[in-house]
């Protein structure tokens, strides 16, 4: 072989093994396996939260909950002592609620919400009544309006249809309340589809506002409570409860407040002690896009 084309090939073969080496080093997909799914722990002094995550497809990098789950999971496992167990649609096993001090639920409202089969309502009602953290995120405030009475005695707040409103818009956020869940959280500026102008319980009882935002083309740019987006709720029997009406696009888990807003929240709802500098919330652009199923 001639010296020009074994150089050739010496070439081609550095530039090959380069390339191995370079794939090797990138993340793999975490889209959660079957072998990832309901695996409850086995040690009884951790922190069991449960994220239920709805299965169905809206359109890539919105409503994904399946990979938005996946990824307060791996956030919630970087605080010790918490062991974060992920189902999809409903919980398969009788197992996975048992013990849950914390249920985080991601999946549709309104017309198709996701507790409107068969007995989940029930099942929520025990969690709610054994003082398990509640956990909604988006869309899933928004219930049917003769459920709307019952959703309010879990979450301090509901959609009311006929009466409440959703838009999307951009929005940041950098003044938050005095509480827990607050720690650590540093500004944030996300593009998100919101539930607002939400029905209340009688006088705020046990309701703490954390998050207040208004349409930028809205007459009125007054922040009041039609325009809460994100509170906290103690029910009466000491059990908690947050809600965001948030997390529309997966893109905005690449804020850094975002995340730690979050994390924070569900480990206060699960009567967790909030790290005075907020939870650890390690993640990078690059590791959020591997969440998505490919």
């Amino acid at each position: 072989m001639p010296s020009s084309l074994r150089t050739l090939a010496l070439a081609l073969l550095l530039i090959g093994l380069a390339s191995m080496q370079t794939l090797a080093a990138e993340p793999g997909p975490k889209f959660p396996s079957a072998d990832q799914i309901e695996v409850s722990p086995t040690d009884s002094k951790l922190t069991k939260i449960v994220l239920i995550a709805g299965s169905n497809v809206y359109k890539p990098g919105e409503h994904e909950y399946v990979a938005g789950c996946a990824v307060l999971a791996d956030l919630l496992k970087q605080t010790p002592g918490v062991a974060p167990v992920l189902a999809l649609d409903w919980p398969k096993k009788p197992e996975t609620l048992a013990g849950a001090k914390a249920v985080v639920m991601l999946f549709d409202g309104g017309d198709k919400h996701g507790l409107l089969t068969g007995d989940r309502m029930a099942q929520v009602q025990k969690l709610a009544d054994d003082g398990a953290g509640l956990i909604h995120l988006h869309q899933l405030i928004d219930y049917p309006k003769e459920l709307g009475d019952r959703a309010r005695d879990w979450m301090g707040g509901a959609f009311e249809k006929g009466h409440s409103q959703r838009a999307h818009w951009v929005s940041e956020f950098s003044r938050f309340a005095e509480h827990p869940v607050s720690r650590g959280v540093t500004p944030f500026k996300i593009d998100d589809g919101w539930l607002y102008k939400l029905k209340f319980v009688s006088k705020m009882q046990g309701v703490t506002p954390l998050l207040r935002t208004v349409s930028p083309k809205a007459a009125n740019q007054e922040l009041n409570d039609d325009t809460i987006v994100a509170w906290l709720y103690e029910r009466a029997n000491g059990g908690r409860s947050f809600t965001f009406t948030g997390t529309h696009l997966h893109n905005s888990l690449a804020e850094e407040g975002y995340r730690r807003f979050l994390i924070n929240s569900i480990l206060w709802t699960a009567k967790i002690e909030v790290p005075k500098d907020g939870a650890s919330v390690r993640l990078t652009a690059e590791e959020l896009g591997t969440y998505l199923k490919k």
